[in-house]
């Protein structure tokens, strides 16, 4: 049996940016990993079956039965060294300071917010944003978060689809800017990004995206962590107060192996954590253990497509680069609404992805006509409501012996409402750009999933205490973006990445 200061189960955001203070403190620390290193090639990445749903990283062997608000009644979760961050896009936006305060529209009458507040993160996003390498643009974003230091790289030069976006939405009186993204254009002692138009879902072929499997699990393996990969957590096991060892099972020789450590990191992601949490009965020890699973969120999201009459890139270039962001607090025509959402440019799609999304003949009628299209996401912030919920059937237990992962999801009126008066405005705006007409896709991956452990000051409520330690269990901490209370209307990635430093800054002075 091996033993270690701290045992981190899972290697995205929350699990490797935790791990950043222990290793650099000298601890003894083994990283478990339920999936594989992705392969970096051009035949690997840029193919057609290079998009993460269509790759093997999408792992099926546990899957998520989704009888209310998938995209199919089964899904995958994503799986590999680096989690979701070898496939995003690279946005990394800090959350406003007024999204850690407490919002009756969004958390109704018992609203409590955060139990930390901006400032408690803003060093920690600052590490973040310098760890990653972020590009970007400050002083433009009128909803913009005080920040102690500017963003380690410029922004690239915009293609001209954003340049007809960005002059677009100016026309109409807003605001836009460049989206802060972890790729490298500026550090000529690697690759530098080549502007293709496989990043958004696709792992880098050049390892120009500042994912972690490229920019920081190597360094803190160099330092002396150990990473089990192809290890799946099966349970964590309980003695008195504390988790005494944490038996897997390798995917590739279907071995059983147990470990032990005095500390242990949770970090499988919002659905991957509770799974195991709710697998091994923890939520018996935690007076909050009610909430585990339950008030999952995944942002309310749908692309605006504007259809144009010709090839709407005609570069041929990756534009995900603006953001518009003036309708995040509000609407003059809808002032019962304080929050509302953001719009992010979105690239052309990939026609393979479109042949994935429309089955058989359609997809291939249609994915030809992609060329037309571009667009922008919006992102509305949704409600945490207790209903939305992932929950265990032990009656089916997977290859693994874990029991079926259960998930049922919907959206309140008051998250569809603010969709419809963003997607009305991310209209007027490619309109402007160009577009003679639109299309609404809606988007019903867990991509965003954070919320199903979420930390807070009342311990009936939360399951976390405001160090993210799991009340009932002395030396259980979450870090992934299960222990959002709420979730914002960006990408969870950079406010995952600042909280796990921020907790694993804390247990190497507990230590």
């Amino acid at each position: 049996m091996n033993s270690y200061d701290v045992i981190v189960i899972g290697s995205g955001f929350g699990g490797s940016m935790a791990a950043k203070p222990l290793v650099d403190a000298g601890m003894k620390v083994l990283m478990l990993e339920r999936g594989d290193w992705v392969k970096r090639s051009v035949e690997e990445n840029w193919g057609p079956k290079g998009s993460i749903d269509l790759s093997p990283f999408y792992d099926k062997s546990s899957q998520l039965h989704v009888p209310v608000g998938g995209n199919k009644p089964t899904m995958g979760l994503y799986s590999c060294v680096g989690g979701p961050s070898a496939f995003y896009g690279g946005v990394s936006f800090r959350f406003r300071e007024a999204d850690f305060e407490k919002n009756e529209q969004i958390e109704g009458k018992d609203a409590q917010g955060w139990p930390i507040k901006y400032d408690d993160l803003e060093s920690y996003y600052t590490q973040a944003e310098g760890i990653l390498n972020i590009s970007g643009e400050t002083d433009t974003d009128p909803t913009e978060p005080r920040r102690s230091a500017p963003l380690p790289q410029h922004a690239p030069a915009l293609a001209n689809i954003s340049r007809k976006v960005k002059s677009s939405a100016q026309k109409l009186g807003l605001h836009p800017f460049q989206l802060p993204l972890a790729i490298n254009y500026e550090d000529s002692s690697r690759q530098t990004c080549l502007s293709c138009k496989t990043c958004d879902t696709f792992a880098c072929a050049v390892s120009a995206k500042n994912d972690l499997a490229t920019i920081l699990i190597p360094q803190l393996m160099a330092k002396g962590m150990e990473l089990r990969h192809n290890m799946v957590v099966t349970r964590l096991n309980v003695l008195g107060r504390r988790i005494v060892s944490i038996e897997c099972v390798s995917k590739t020789t279907k071995q059983q192996h147990i470990f032990k450590a005095g500390k242990i990191i949770l970090a499988a992601g919002a659905l991957g954590s509770p799974h195991i949490l709710l697998s091994s009965g923890l939520q018996h020890y935690n007076p909050g253990g009610d909430v585990v699973g339950r008030y999952l969120m995944r942002h309310l999201n749908a692309i605006i497509f504007g259809i144009f009459p010709g090839v709407a890139d005609k570069e041929g270039r990756f534009h995900k680069q603006l953001a518009i962001l003036d309708y995040y607090f509000g609407h003059p025509k809808a002032p019962e609404f304080n929050k509302i959402g953001s719009l992010q440019q979105m690239p052309t799609p990939p026609g393979s992805v479109v042949e994935n999304e429309l089955k058989n003949v359609l997809g291939k009628i249609l994915s030809p006509a992609v060329k037309l299209l571009s667009g922008l996401l919006a992102i509305v912030e949704d409600q945490p409501q207790y209903n939305n919920a992932l929950t265990i059937d032990p009656a089916f237990p997977d290859e693994f012996g874990l029991p079926r992962v259960v998930i049922n999801h919907s959206y309140s009126e008051r998250d569809n409402a603010a969709m419809k008066i963003l997607t009305e405005e991310g209209k007027k705006i490619m309109k402007g750009a160009g577009a003679l007409t639109h299309y609404i896709h809606k988007i019903r991956t867990f991509s965003h999933a954070v919320g199903t452990v979420r930390m807070g000051l009342n311990e009936k409520t939360s399951a976390l205490d405001e160090n993210c330690r799991f009340r009932g269990i002395d030396n259980l901490y979450v870090t992934d973006g299960s222990v959002m209370p709420t979730s914002a209307a960006l990408n969870p990635s950079l406010t995952i990445a600042a909280n796990a430093l921020r907790v694993g800054e804390l247990i190497t002075r507990l230590n």
